[in-house]
């Protein structure tokens, strides 16, 4: 199993392009791994993508939920990330926002949110799914942003023609990930992760509590879920004094 692992990793990491084309870094921009691929934290999504990898490399197309327990626990800017550290591999990664209340993913790639996943879902375009994709900054990875905030986001997701997305996506894309709700309160992400290969939870440093993450385990548990992984994020070096986030697998 080791040997396997390793392997893993060494096909991921021979695998990763490179395509920053300026030493320039930009300090705000949340796409760590495209814009400072140097970092520490960029380091650390390239760990995470190899633990996915290995988990996943037996399946020709691979579906992977990151959700969270709370709000604000940073799940998209994971979710993002973790899509370009795929990307760059050369495989062909579809990042969908699923979160059709609060979803970012439009900001964080600076796309337009004029028509997304709520929109196609409610339109029954899942056949269509492709005029909802748009291209990014990253070669290989596109995105569905959420789309228009929809009176009944759980019911879309739960709809035949969230099925059928998943499917039809599925005959041209390596990677699927979806940017789901949290897990506090709401269904969507559990609806979700019955239809996901691999369901990850991240959590933050200083924000979610054991209980919390405790409450999302059963959660998932319940359905018959389990969880794959936790990203611990925004943790504190003391020794560098920067930011790090560490992969938990299950």
């Amino acid at each position: 199993a080791l040997q396997e692992k390793l392997a893993a990793e060494k096909e991921a990491e021979e695998a990763e392009i490179d395509e920053t084309e300026t030493d320039e870094i930009d300090e705000d921009s949340e796409l760590v791994l495209r814009d400072n691929p140097k970092s520490k934290v960029s380091e650390d999504f390239r760990t995470i993508r190899t633990s996915l990898y290995f988990s996943l490399n037996n399946k020709k197309s691979n579906t992977v939920l990151i959700t969270s327990s709370t709000p604000n626990e940073g799940k998209s800017f994971i979710a993002s990330n973790l899509a370009v550290a795929f990307a760059k591999t050369q495989k062909k990664v579809l990042l969908v926002d699923c979160d059709m209340r609060l979803g970012r993913q439009h900001e964080i790639f600076a796309l337009s949110n004029k028509a997304g996943l709520s929109n196609l879902l409610a339109e029954n375009e899942a056949k269509a799914y492709e005029k909802y994709v748009q291209k990014t900054s990253v070669k290989s990875l596109s995105v569905i942003t959420r789309g228009v905030v929809p009176p009944n986001p759980s019911e879309l997701l739960d709809s035949s023609d969230m099925e059928e997305l998943l499917n039809e996506a599925k005959e041209k894309y390596d990677y699927i990930i979806l940017d789901g709700t949290p897990l506090d309160g709401l269904s969507d992400s559990l609806i979700l992760a019955k239809k996901t290969d691999r369901t990850v939870v991240v959590c933050s440093a200083n924000i979610t509590t054991i209980e919390d993450l405790q409450n999302s385990k059963k959660a998932l548990e319940a359905i018959d879920v389990k969880v794959s992984g936790v990203v611990l994020n925004r943790t504190v070096d003391e020794r560098r004094g920067d930011y790090y986030n560490k992969y938990y697998s299950y």
